[in-house]
């Protein structure tokens, strides 16, 4: 994208008034969601974009994205985005930065019981193949859990995946559903 893209913090969220703006940056990366809009196609729609704060600290940080304090309208860095973050969200934060630079679309996994959702090509193109659970490195979890997710996984057609997160680095291990 030529020029910077300019977004308003609002509490935990930065809002993209400018709708054009607010396209490419949908229709460039399935970035946000368009305000008011349910299932957003590529482009029949007419609206603002709100980002979550992991999508406007990689967008500031990728140098695409300007954040301004809406009240003071004063630029925020990526320095003061990330002081936002709770420690759990700096870890999410970490995977998903990952995952994006691995040129995949990453979205919320709510609705699959994991903070992500992934996808090759995006929402309305492709299904997410992958639903991605987010765990530290020395963080213990229950083995039911791991069953519970891969049967949810297998259910919905989706591969499981914990993202295991070091200081530094994130690993993966993937979970397939079989029957021995």
């Amino acid at each position: 994208m030529d020029e910077k893209i300019k977004g308003y913090l609002h509490g935990k969220s930065v809002i993209v008034p400018d709708t054009i703006q607010s396209k490419k940056l949908y229709t460039h990366g399935f970035y946000g969601k368009p305000l008011g809009v349910d299932k957003p196609g590529k482009t029949e729609w007419s609206a603002p974009l709100i980002l979550s704060l992991l999508e406007a600290l990689y967008l500031t940080e990728k140098g695409i994205l300007e954040v301004y304090d809406a009240e003071q309208d004063s630029m925020i860095g990526p320095d003061r985005l990330k002081a936002l973050l709770s420690n759990r969200e700096k870890t999410l934060y970490m995977v998903y930065r990952d995952l994006r630079n691995r040129k995949l679309i990453v979205r919320s996994g709510l609705k699959f019981g994991a903070p992500f959702a992934v996808y090759r090509f995006g929402p309305g193109i492709d299904h997410a193949p992958f639903i991605v659970e987010v765990k530290e490195k020395d963080e213990v979890f229950d083995p039911i859990d791991i069953v519970r997710a891969g049967r949810l996984g297998h259910s919905v057609k989706k591969t499981y995946v914990v993202a295991l997160v070091s200081e530094s680095n994130v690993s993966y291990i993937i979970f397939k559903w079989f029957k021995p």
